[in-house]
């Protein structure tokens, strides 16, 4: 679910009118990051783990990329971190509970 609210903000490419193939080429450039999560996901359903630093690792990136942008104020900056990395933070921390638990069950 997160994945596709993500891919969502992908669709005001659509605003541009960069004609077929320029609209083609923008969605592509606006889900790079979506299509880099979902491999981190596809992995990640056999180790946890590397779900876990995946997403955790996304969420901080996008923080610091929120931090870098001069032309937004602090509270834009927290509400647009609280909405993307809020929920990568949520989803690596399950997958690291995940990893532990089965860790503790089936230790080896």
């Amino acid at each position: 679910m997160f994945l596709l609210f993500m891919a969502v903000f992908s669709l005001d490419i659509f605003d541009e009118k960069l004609g077929f193939w320029g609209t083609i080429l923008g969605l592509f450039m606006h889900n790079i990051p979506v299509i880099v999560l979902l491999v981190v996901l596809l992995i990640a359903w056999r180790h946890e783990i590397v779900g876990a630093a995946g997403f955790i690792f996304a969420g901080l990136l996008y923080i610091f990329w929120v931090i870098t942008i001069r032309h937004i104020g602090w509270p834009m900056a927290l509400e647009w971190s609280a909405e993307i990395a809020g929920p990568a933070f949520l989803t690596g921390i399950l997958f690291l509970i995940n990893w532990r638990r089965k860790k503790e069950i089936h230790p080896g």
